[in-house]
């Protein structure tokens, strides 16, 4: 079978050296160097530079699967007094772009992107999405040379503390209700209106569901475990399908 680095740029000496960097700052040590050098060739690169070369498309599919899982089995089996929702609303943060790329930089991703001049121009190496995408492809990279094992050991290695982040109020969660207030006093000079439709379960565990009124536009349902959570999904939502957020 072809191995799935074979199309990886070539690695010259000052590569190979910068790769070490790297290697030591995350403690893991490849045994097959081009497959990390490939999860660092975006796409940009792989269609200006000359010859057949791969870009790490595929290895961030894979990343984020691995990513999902071990942050979802890391949310079950460290916060038993959470229930489902709770664990999609954290999950959804931690492996967020704006959280992958918020640890990409601190781990230095961007000193060993390899971008198309262009996207150098346009400071392709600090974009969040590209960033964000990275960081899956470096954990699937780590997942077929060195196993799943020591991938997860790596993301717990910093997603156990953007959970925490999330857990103690400091994520850069947005204000969502603020952001559809500001747009649609904007755009016709009212504010949202958010209608309480029901309430379901019992009184300890009860599940609020809203909904967000624009005008005569409806956004919703959207659930949460208070009346004030369950209007900040709402705004997420309405914001989602105006096209003003990407989540």
């Amino acid at each position: 079978m072809e191995k799935y680095y074979l199309k990886a740029p070539q690695l010259t000496q000052k590569r190979i050296e910068e790769l070490s960097c790297f290697q030591e700052t995350i403690g893991i040590k490849f045994s097959e160097l081009r497959l990390l050098n490939l999860a660092f060739t975006h796409t940009s690169y792989a269609n200006e530079v000359f010859g057949d070369v791969d870009n790490n498309e595929r290895l961030e599919f894979l990343g984020d699967s691995i990513l999902g899982m071990v942050t979802a089995e890391y949310l079950f089996e460290n916060l038993p007094d959470f229930r489902e929702g709770d664990f999609s609303r954290i999950k959804a943060t931690v492996v967020s772009e704006e959280s992958l790329a918020e640890v990409a930089l601190k781990l230095h991703i961007s000193d060993y992107l390899l971008l198309s001049k262009g996207e150098e121009m346009h400071q392709g190496r600090f974009k969040k999405a590209i960033l964000a995408d990275c960081m899956e492809a470096v954990i699937a990279a780590i997942y077929l040379d060195k196993g799943f094992e020591t991938a997860k050991a790596y993301v717990l290695s910093f997603i156990a503390g953007q959970v925490e982040k999330v857990l103690a109020g400091r994520n850069s969660n947005k204000d969502y209700k603020s952001l559809l207030q500001v747009y649609f006093q904007k755009k016709k000079n009212k504010v949202p209106e958010y209608f309480l439709d029901h309430v379901e379960g019992p009184n300890h565990e009860q599940k609020f569901f809203v909904k967000v009124f624009l005008g005569q536009k409806c956004y919703g349902m959207a659930e949460g475990t208070n009346k004030k959570s369950a209007e900040q999904n709402a705004a997420r939502l309405a914001l989602k399908e105006l096209g003003l957020i990407e989540e």
